[in-house]
């Protein structure tokens, strides 16, 4: 067994790991963020903190403790049905549904849609994501070391680029914070919680876990004890600067309504700040940076699905498989970002509870010698609260009426569950039915070692 790695060994990891989870969510999120809160920044921002940086981590930490080979492993834990039906969801969830077709508009709206004019953003988006997504399609269908490569130089590139626009708009701030909008006037704390499961890292993290994992055993490391604690500050150092990134965004989010007025996502903030403090040099640089930090994630998720779904669907070949999530992915990016935003909501509403309650199961699991009745039962709640949380945010995204057949369901759970109004009705029952079934699973494994 080789011992410990060196610090240059983890900061390596860290910010490998850094420049996995750093995609487009990262910028806008936080932009948005901090242009709605206003004033009441600090609360919104530390319950976005908790999701968008908190929630990766521990992610991260549970792939690790588990000791699964894989998502799917680990989730087979509850069922071998339902172990297929979470990874699916989640690998579509942040590739060619949601977070994939974002890395084009994002990279659109950053770098492109600043320099076209209104009558022609539709067509701009359209020959801006073809082209985006071509090159994804090509590099996905040869994955080589060019990728990873870029990768490398471009993560440290696009921090100590944000870190020169964030620490300008701190010491020259464009204007004052100006009042809160909408949920962040009176719950902010709650809102911004909320609005961390929308970078999607903490789903990510149950992917990029295993390949962590896999990094630290090529360095040599082969004590699980020393593969957990290295994850632990591998991933403490990632979620370090992501953390601080997400903190000067919004702040910068919050100083500039004075000056551009309340965009309709986060994208304008930074390219609108980087031509407010450095003019066309300062845009057309974040823009090159952007677009490719984005291009790279992007490759790395249509890889990941195509690889997945292969495993599922051998009969299907690979190559089949980047060819058709490579074209959707595209077909979503034209919907616009407005759009992908709010249709992710009500997945994210239902999917982000199940990945919670499976990380705290995996941490919990040696107290009730990783009994399948407690995961079943903990996740089957879960899943019973979370899934009307999807529908709720779906009938309100599209500003229409909750269904008959749900109200009186709704309505029982409004009354019934504690913080349920605020998004977190299932966190209760979870740990209640964690509890009994973890005594229940105490008891009879008592009663058959007696009974043998």
């Amino acid at each position: 067994m080789k011992g410990k790695l060196s610090f240059s060994s983890y900061a390596a990891i860290g910010l490998m790991l850094f420049a996995l989870f750093f995609g487009a969510g990262n910028l806008i999120f936080p932009a948005q963020l901090g242009q709605t809160a206003g004033t009441n920044l600090w609360p919104a921002i530390i319950g976005f903190l908790i999701t968008g940086v908190g929630l990766p981590l521990l992610g991260i930490i549970a792939m690790s403790f588990s000791g699964s080979s894989n998502l799917q492993e680990l989730a087979s834990r509850v069922h071998p049905v339902y172990a297929v039906f979470f990874t699916s969801l989640l690998y579509l969830t942040i590739g060619p549904f949601f977070a994939s077709p974002r890395t084009g508009t994002v990279a659109y709206e950053i770098g492109i849609s600043p320099f076209v004019s209104d009558s022609s953003q539709q067509l701009g988006l359209f020959i801006f994501t073809l082209l985006f997504f071509a090159v994804v399609l090509w590099f996905s269908l040869k994955p080589t070391k060019l990728v990873d490569n870029v990768g490398k130089f471009l993560a440290p590139g696009l921090v100590i680029l944000l870190a020169v626009l964030l620490i300008t708009a701190i010491v020259n701030p464009m204007g004052a914070m100006e009042a809160p909008q909408g949920a962040y006037e009176s719950g902010a704390f709650i809102t911004g919680f909320l609005n961390g499961y929308n970078t999607m890292d903490a789903l990510a993290s149950l992917v990029f876990g295993i390949i962590i994992i896999n990094t630290i055993r090529a360095l040599g490391v082969t004590s699980n004890t020393e593969i957990l604690k290295t994850t632990v500050k591998a991933g403490s150092i990632a979620i370090l600067f992501l953390g601080l990134i997400y903190v000067g965004i919004a702040y910068m989010g919050a100083t500039s309504t004075q000056v551009f007025g309340i965009f309709e996502t986060g994208g304008p903030v930074l390219s609108s700040a980087a031509s407010y403090y450095y003019g066309t040099f300062g845009s057309v640089l974040l823009a090159i940076t952007i677009i490719l930090a984005c291009l790279t994630t992007a490759i790395g998720l249509t890889i990941a699905n195509a690889e997945y779904f292969h495993t599922l669907f051998p009969k299907i070949s690979y190559k089949t498989l980047v060819i058709f999530f490579a074209t959707l992915t595209f077909v979503i990016a034209n919907f616009g970002l407005a759009n992908i935003i709010t249709y992710s909501v009500p997945v994210l509403m239902f999917i982000y509870p199940l990945a919670i309650v499976l990380m705290l199961l995996t941490f919990l699991s040696p107290l009730f010698n990783h009994a399948r009745l407690v995961y079943g039962s903990t996740i089957a709640v879960t899943f019973l609260i979370s899934i009307f949380d999807g529908l709720k945010a779906l009938c309100d995204s599209l500003g229409i009426a909750y269904f008959n057949w749900m109200q009186p369901i709704i309505a029982f759970y409004e009354q019934s569950l504690p913080l349920y109004s605020q998004g977190l009705g299932w966190l209760f029952p979870a740990i209640v039915v964690i509890a009994v079934t973890g005594i229940i699973s105490r008891f009879q494994k008592t009663a058959a070692a007696h009974a043998s």
